[in-house]
């Protein structure tokens, strides 16, 4: 992930409706939830929520796939995994690999 894409993603992510609604897919796994079902736990009406996941998506956080008359929507869990990764890549000047959860030593030289 590039610092551009990560300002994006950030940008979505600052508003409190599209942060729940993420974490509500991250919960949900890969086989996501109908627009209605996020709706109803996000307690918004279907044009609000509508508005949210299109920004979602347009950031790559969320994709979404139509099934029978309802349309899906899950978290992408590369991006998701990418922006945590551009976060942590230069933890510790490369001394420590956040991915196997070395970096809660300290990072002293």
């Amino acid at each position: 992930m590039n610092e551009l894409q990560a300002l994006d993603a950030f940008a979505s992510l600052s508003q409190e409706t599209r942060l729940r609604i993420v974490r509500l897919l991250v919960i949900a796994g890969p086989d996501g939830m109908p627009a209605g079902a996020v709706g109803d736990a996000m307690g918004a009406s279907s044009s609000k929520i509508s508005f949210h996941l299109s920004h979602l998506e347009r950031a790559g956080l969320i994709q979404s796939r139509r099934e029978a008359r309802s349309i899906i929507y899950s978290a992408v869990y590369p991006a998701l995994s990418g922006l945590i990764e551009f976060l942590m890549k230069d933890c510790c000047q490369g001394r420590c690999d956040p991915a196997a959860d070395t970096c809660t030593q300290t990072c002293e030289a």
